[in-house]
C-alpha cells in the first residue's frame, strides 16, 4: 500500500499532555473508526525490552525485538479504556502506562531501525482498518503522510503538566508534579530533536490549541471538520 496516497485516516499529532490520546479515542468512537495508539506500540516494545532485561544501550537487541513484536490492539469494553494492548498474548494495557516504562520509552523510540519497524507495524494496522484514527508524534509527517485528515493538537506547557498530574493522581500513582515537569521537558526535547520522525506539525495539518478548550469541544471541532471534508 502506498501511504503517500490519500487514505481514509485521521492523523492526530502533538506533544505529551496535549490531550491527543483522549481526543483521538473519542473521535474514533464518534466516527466509527478504528483507534490506533502509536504511543502504546512503543510502550509495549519498551516493556518487552525491560522484561527481557535488555540493556537500553544495546541497540542491536532492541532492534531485533522490534522486528518480531507480537502485538495486537483490540477494542476494549472496560470502563475508561478504549483499547486493549496485547503483548505476546497477554493484556499489558495498564502495565505499559507505569512511570518506569514512561521514562524508558525515549531510549527505545530514538533508534532509527526501531522506528522503521514500528512504522511498518502501525501502517499494517491502519491498512487493515476500515477507517482509522491514529495518534502520535509523527503520524501525519512520517507514518501516514497520505492521511486524508490531519490535525496537530497542542497546549501551554503548564496546562500539559496539570493534565498529566491529574491523570496520574486519578490512577492512584503518587508522582510529584516536579517529576512530571522534568519528564515532559525531557520528552519535548527528545521528540523535537530526534533525527528520525521528529515531532512537528505537518504542513497540511490543522492546528488546534487545546489550552482553553474542553475535550468535548476539541472532539466536536475535529469531527465537524472531517465531516465537512467528507
Amino acid at each position: 500500500m502506498n501511504f503517500f496516497k490519500k487514505i481514509n485516516a485521521v492523523a492526530i499529532d502533538g506533544p505529551a499532555g496535549s490531550g491527543k490520546s483522549t481526543v483521538s479515542r473519542l473521535v474514533a468512537e464518534r466516527l466509527g473508526y478504528t483507534y490506533i495508539d502509536t504511543g502504546a506500540t512503543y510502550r509495549a516494545l519498551t516493556l518487552k525490552v525491560m522484561r527481557k532485561n535488555v540493556d537500553l544501550s544495546d541497540r542491536k537487541a532492541i532492534i531485533e525485538l522490534s522486528g518480531d513484536l507480537d502485538l495486537v490492539l483490540t477494542p476494549s469494553e472496560k470502563e475508561g479504556r478504549t483499547i486493549n494492548v496485547i503483548l505476546d498474548g497477554v493484556d499489558v494495557s495498564e502495565e505499559i502506562r507505569r512511570m518506569e516504562v514512561t521514562v524508558n520509552v525515549k531510549h527505545v523510540c530514538k533508534i532509527p531501525e526501531v522506528r522503521k519497524n514500528m512504522v511498518d507495524l502501525q501502517r499494517k494496522m491502519a491498512s487493515e482498518a476500515n477507517g482509522a484514527v491514529m495518534e502520535g508524534r509523527d503520524t501525519g509527517t512520517v507514518v501516514l503522510p497520505g492521511a486524508k485528515y490531519k490535525f496537530y493538537v497542542d497546549a501551554a506547557f503548564d496546562e500539559r503538566v496539570e493534565r498529566r498530574f491529574a491523570e496520574m493522581r486519578a490512577k492512584g500513582v503518587p508522582v510529584p508534579k516536579s517529576e512530571i515537569e522534568d519528564d515532559l521537558k525531557q520528552r519535548d526535547h527528545t521528540d523535537k530533536t530526534r533525527e528520525v520522525g521528529p515531532l512537528k506539525k505537518a504542513d497540511d495539518a490543522v492546528l488546534i490549541d487545546t489550552t482553553d478548550l474542553t475535550i468535548d469541544q476539541v472532539v466536536a471541532k475535529i469531527v465537524e471538520l472531517v465531516s465537512r471534508k467528507g
